[in-house]
C-alpha cells in the first residue's frame, strides 16, 4: 500500500477564518467540528493554535480515522473520533451531549489518502479495483454502479454530477461492454473512455476519465445529497459567534453550498421593505465575499488546491436561518 502524503488546502486561511470562534478569552473550551476530518492536518492545526480547543473529528472513513488518530494523538482527550458521515452532525452532538460548537469546517471531496492510495480504485492514472467507497467497510462499489445500473442511468449520473458532454455515448459502451464482461478494474474503464470520447474534446478540459470518475465517486457516496442534509445541520449546530466553513472541489458542491449560505443569511421581510425590523434581522452573515480561491504561490506548491472555493458564515444571533 501507498503511503499519501497530505498536504492540508487552505490551512493559514481556514485557521484565520475560525479563529474568531475559537480564541475566546471568557471560555474554558471551545468546540470545532471538523466534519471531515480526514488526515487530520487542520484539525492539527486548529488543537495547537487553540489552547481551549476540543475538537469533534468525524470521518466516514475508517482507515482515516485510524491515522488521524496517530497523528493527533499528543493532543489526548481533546480530540474525539467519530464514525460517521457528515450529515449524521446533529446525531452526534446529542449523542456526545453537546447543544451548540463553535466552528465546523467541511473540506469536501475525495481525500489525499483515498486518491494516494492505489487500492482504493479512485484515481483513474493507475489501475486498482473499481472501489471508490470512502467507507469501504459497507455499499456498493464502482463497479456494482457501472455492471448494475440501466443506460438511463448511467447516463444521469455522467451527466449530472460529472457534468460530461458525451454521457449517453459513454453509457451505452458500459452496457455493451459488461455484456461482455463485468467491470472490475480502473484501466479497462479508463481505456474505454479513451475510446468513446472522441479526440478533439480529449485534447482539452484535463484527463478524459476525469469526469466519469467524480460521477461514479459522487453516485457511489451519496456526496450531493449528504451535502444538502449536512450543511443545514452545521448552521443549527453553531452557537452566536460560532463558524461554519466549507471547501468545495468542484461546481455542483460550490453550487449548493452558495445556496445554503445565501439562503441562511436573508432576512424573512420581504424585500421592498424600506427597513428591516428589530428581530428580523438575518440570523447569520457571509464571511466571505463570494468564493475564495487558493493563491497562485499556494496552487504550486500543493496542486490540489487548484479547484478549491471557499465559504464561511458567522452566526450573529439566536434563531433558524431564514
Amino acid at each position: 500500500m501507498t503511503d499519501p502524503r497530505h498536504v492540508p488546502v487552505l490551512l493559514d486561511r481556514v485557521v484565520a477564518l475560525v479563529a474568531p470562534a475559537l480564541d475566546r478569552s471568557d471560555r474554558e473550551r471551545t468546540l470545532f467540528v471538523d466534519a471531515t476530518l480526514g488526515l487530520g492536518g487542520h484539525s492539527e492545526a486548529v488543537l495547537g493554535r487553540f489552547p481551549r480547543a476540543h475538537v469533534i473529528g468525524i470521518d466516514r472513513d475508517t482507515h482515516a480515522l485510524d491515522r488521524s488518530r496517530t497523528r493527533l494523538a499528543p493532543y489526548g482527550e481533546r480530540v474525539t473520533f467519530v464514525h460517521a458521515v457528515y450529515d449524521e452532525i446533529g446525531d452526534v452532538l446529542a449523542d456526545l451531549g453537546h447543544r451548540s460548537v463553535d466552528g465546523v469546517l467541511f473540506d469536501l471531496g475525495v481525500s489525499s489518502m483515498q486518491l494516494d492510495v492505489r487500492e482504493r480504485g479512485f484515481a483513474y492514472a493507475e489501475d486498482a479495483p473499481l472501489d471508490m467507497r470512502m467507507n469501504d467497510t459497507a455499499g456498493p462499489t464502482a463497479a456494482d454502479v457501472l455492471n448494475g445500473y440501466s443506460a438511463e442511468e448511467l447516463t444521469r449520473i455522467l451527466r449530472d454530477y460529472g457534468e460530461e458532454r458525451f454521457a449517453r455515448r459513454i453509457a451505452d459502451a458500459v452496457v455493451r461492454e459488461r455484456a461482455r464482461e463485468p467491470f472490475t478494474r480502473s484501466a479497462r474503464l479508463v481505456e474505454l473512455l479513451y475510446q468513446v470520447i472522441p479526440a478533439p474534446a480529449r485534447r482539452t478540459g484535463g484527463h478524459p476519465a476525469k469526469r466519469t470518475f467524480q460521477a461514479l465517486r459522487i453516485e457511489v457516496n451519496d456526496e450531493l445529497s449528504v451535502l444538502r442534509r449536512a450543511l443545514p445541520a452545521a448552521i443549527e449546530a453553531i452557537g452566536v459567534g460560532g463558524r461554519v466553513v466549507v471547501m468545495s472541489y468542484h461546481s455542483l458542491e460550490d453550487r449548493i453550498t452558495k445556496q445554503v449560505f445565501t439562503g441562511a443569511t436573508r432576512s424573512d421581510v420581504p424585500p421592498d421593505l424600506p427597513f428591516v425590523p428589530e428581530g428580523h434581522e438575518p440570523a447569520l452573515r457571509l464571511v466571505t465575499r463570494g468564493a475564495e480561491k487558493a493563491s497562485a504561490a499556494e496552487i504550486e506548491d500543493n496542486p490540489r488546491a487548484a479547484s478549491v472555493r471557499l465559504r464561511a458564515v458567522e452566526r450573529l444571533r439566536e434563531g433558524r436561518a431564514a
